[in-house]
């Protein structure tokens, strides 16, 4: 565990680096060699992502993509040499620019950094990400091919319904690949894979910077804030792989916009580290890209056609660069261009879905500027004081805008003022005829332009008689934006670790012997449990065959609403260790128990149940249901199987004493842990032994067990996907007496670490006998003609089988 922490965190982005800036490099190359060095990652990344793209498309080609894109690589730093020397000497205008890049990585997975694990952020807040694992591993082993898919079960469907629809993939081949270099799990890949590419944005955010007139270490500054406002913050914690991918290439767009002197009067060859950044964008976020995009190529168009009027560019230069720009914008895109109308489609299906995703409500406009002191980008205003130091950060930052668009005129900055007003009406003009989700989506991707224009207005006021006042806005600006991300920093979830490992150990074990039918909502086991052919019936896209019995996209599955025929179906069952949840039919035996999971497969030749009748050891059953049963059995020659129930002591939460900790969500049930303090609860065991205290919840932040003032452990960083399908956390033994006991859950006051003012919900606790909880082995098989010996007992199901 260590090393993968160490690969994913250290050594990855090190490779991506490497990988990045060769890329560049040979971009540099082919165009002549005038791109500034804190442009070269940013065209690298744009360079890979054309090449990705092109590979993955012919699915021959597919697994050598991770080589092709270290080829280009290396021959970026074979013919760049001597400028790879002279950055070695200078970096990015010194060492600083390098310093900046790794400051903003260090700042976008300080989450996972600090925790100290393999994991990412965001936990359980947008699914997404669990899609842009599959898809990345699924492109690069097999291309753009779908015609041997399952569509029958979960994994299929999704890979079918996205990228098999035209669902734009740049970033995605250019993550699958470069992982793939390092041999590393996506899974743990993912989230540094977002901050690399994120802190590229700090490149041309220092060019811009430096444009709108700052210098030293306010440019710097001004760099670092335009990459991580507190939006695009809360979207990097979550893993918003396309939105992360296209920011830096719009910034850029707009920094090779206000470089423009260095290449629209060169030679035509000059305009390919524009075509690149503008067909990556397009690759990585679809055709909406093209709005940007089109701002950027207005800006430049008007800039030649000025200087042809002005007799300092004639025509044929202009089409010479229009025309290579042209060709290598359809072969970087190719994969994009061959299947214009559906990329379209997509795009138009995203503006147009009134589906608002994992939003509650439409964002606020005003988070647009950068600063948002609560704990998520989906709260819609922060409470108490933190709403008004939030709305004067906003107000701050508002007028700077002002001074900064008065100060880019006065200053003739008119090529960026230009970029800027554009970007802001296309945000506008969009905004008119998008929904909740992409509108959203266009707030992330402007903030950093209305941030840096905000910097415009520190610029401003250095250059003014009010000079004294400008460091203390800029401070003003970076320190709400700086301490709202420290607040989404400590508000959010962290995926639990030591149960992926786990999962992950079941891939590799039953490798190739799925369909697997899996109950607990979970859709990142979709990449983790890749080779089993997942199947989840709470997951958008449920098995074909389980439809009907599915009650909503992370609801509790279970299994006694399963037919008896449609578990035919599935060799494996994989379910999480829960005593209180119904036991598999007898056709399925228990063949694996962990920490977290059990594996049930289905026994060699095992029939199909004839009756199935839940009772989950709630009530008893009854003479007339065993008599039914009986005679269904006797007329197959079939036989009665009973499973009996886990012998449960439930602990009434509703009678516990706690400080006045909030009832959870309505369709839940259980205690929103808001604050510190501590549960005491008694419950009654009827015979001494060894027995298991159970919790189920969703506990980030770390809180203690006690049974009669004995402390026995902690739990921390215990997340599911779902606060309506309960987290059941390993259990913690402890030897009893027969009688009455005390037990206790303090939740500590809170600390610097990650996610500690994270999800606290706990749903239940109840204690059941040690080594009893986990087979659920008890099963009875009766024949018809013994039927009343089963007539008032306690079952948790009876079936009729041919066992």
């Amino acid at each position: 565990m260590p090393t993968t922490f160490v690969l994913v965190t250290l050594v990855y982005p090190v490779l991506l680096a490497g990988l990045c800036l060769g890329a560049g490099l040979l971009v540099d190359r082919a165009a002549g060699g005038f791109l500034p060095g804190a442009l070269l990652p940013v065209v690298g990344a744009a360079g890979l992502i054309g090449a990705s793209q092109l590979t993955t498309d012919v699915p021959s080609l597919a697994p050598a993509t991770p080589g092709v894109i270290a080829g280009l690589a290396a021959a970026g730093f074979l013919v760049g040499w001597r400028r790879t020397l002279a950055l070695g000497r200078t970096g990015w205008s010194g060492l600083g620019g390098a310093a900046l890049a790794v400051l903003a990585y260090l700042v976008a997975l300080a989450p996972v950094l600090l925790a100290g694990r393999p994991t990412f952020s965001g936990y359980g807040v947008l699914p997404d990400s669990a899609l842009h694992m599959i898809g990345a591993d699924y492109l690069i082993r097999h291309g753009q091919e779908y015609a041997g898919l399952d569509l029958q079960n979960s994994y299929g469907q999704y890979i079918s319904a996205y990228f098999n629809t035209s669902y734009p993939s740049g970033s995605h081949t250019l993550f699958g690949a470069s992982a793939r270099l390092l041999g590393v799990p996506l899974v743990w890949a993912l989230q540094p894979f977002c901050a690399f590419i994120l802190a590229t944005a700090v490149g041309p955010g220092l060019v811009l910077a430096r444009r709108v007139g700052l210098s030293g270490a306010w440019a710097g500054l001004a760099a670092l804030t335009v990459a991580v406002p507190a939006l695009v913050y809360g979207y990097e914690l979550v893993a918003s792989l396309k939105e992360m991918t296209a920011l830096p290439l719009i910034l850029g767009l707009g920094a090779l916009v206000v470089v423009h002197r260095t290449w629209v009067t060169g030679p035509p060859n000059r305009a390919i580290p524009f075509a690149l950044v503008a067909v990556a964008g397009v690759s990585a976020l679809g055709v909406a890209f093209g709005a940007w995009a089109l701002g950027a190529v207005v800006v430049v168009v008007a800039i030649v056609v000025g200087q042809a009027v002005a007799g300092r560019g004639g025509l044929g230069r202009a089409l010479g660069l229009a025309a290579v720009g042209v060709i290598v914008a359809l072969v970087a895109g190719w994969p994009t261009w061959t299947d214009l109308h559906g990329s379209l489609q997509v795009a138009q299906g995203i503006a147009g879905t009134s589906n608002p995703g994992n939003l509650t409500a439409p964002l606020h406009i005003e988070q647009v500027l950068g600063s948002w002191l609560s704990g998520s980008y989906r709260h819609r205003v922060p409470m108490g004081p933190a709403r008004t130091v939030t709305y004067v950060l906003i107000g701050v930052t508002l007028a700077s805008t002002v001074i900064g668009a008065i100060h880019v005129v006065r200053t003739r900055a008119y090529a960026l003022g230009a970029w800027i007003g554009l970007l802001l009406v296309l945000w506008v003009g969009l905004t008119q005829y998008g929904a909740t989700w992409s509108d959203a989506k266009l707030l992330v991707l402007t903030s950093p332009v209305a941030v840096l224009l905000a910097w415009a207005g520190v610029a401003g006021l250095r250059a003014s008689p009010l000079r004294l006042l400008a460091p203390i806005l800029g401070l003003v600006i970076a320190g709400g934006i700086i301490a709202s991300d420290v607040v989404e920093y400590h508000s959010t979830d962290l995926a639990p670790t030591a149960r992926y490992e786990e999962m992950a150990a079941l891939n590799t074990r039953y490798a190739g012997r799925g369909p697997v039918l899996f109950t607990d909502f979970d859709e990142w086991s979709l990449y983790v449990l890749r080779d089993l052919d997942v199947g989840g019936p709470d997951f958008i896209f449920p098995p074909v065959g389980l439809e009907r019995v599915a009650t909503g996209h992370g609801d509790p599955v279970d299994l006694d609403r399963i037919g008896a025929a449609t578990f035919g179906g599935y060799p494996l069952i994989i379910t999480r260790r829960d005593p209180r949840a119904s036991r598999p039919p007898w056709a399925y035996r228990l063949d694996f128990e962990g920490t977290y999971y059990q594996v049930w497969a289905r026994r060699p030749g095992a029939p199909v149940a004839l009756a199935h009748v839940r009772l989950s050891g709630r009530r008893r059953i009854g003479c007339p249901t065993v008599r039914r049963l009986a005679r269904v059995a006797g007329a197959h020659r079939a036989q009665l199987v009973s499973a009996a129930p886990v012998e449960v002591v439930a602990i009434d939460l509703a009678a516990t004493r706690h400080p006045d900790w909030e009832v959870a969500h309505p369709r839940s049930v259980g205690l929103l842990m808001t604050r510190h303090g501590r549960l005491d609860a008694t419950f009654r065991v009827p015979r001494a032994g060894v027995w298991d205290v159970w919790v189920q919840g969703e506990i980030m932040p770390r809180v203690g067990i006690g049974v009669d003032g004995r402390r026995l452990g902690s739990i921390a960083s215990e997340v599911s996907g779902s606060v309506f399908n309960e987290d059941t956390m390993t259990p913690v033994p402890v030897a009893l007496t027969a009688g009455t006991h005390r037990l206790t859950l303090d939740r500590g006051g809170l600390t610097p670490d990650p996610g500690d003012g994270g999800s606290a919900i706990l749903h239940a606790v109840f204690v059941t006998r040690a080594g009893t909880a986990g087979t659920h082995e008890a099963m009875r098989v009766t024949p018809p003609g013994r039927w009343r010996s089963l007539c008032g007992k306690r079952l948790d199901w009876l079936e009729v089988t041919s066992a």
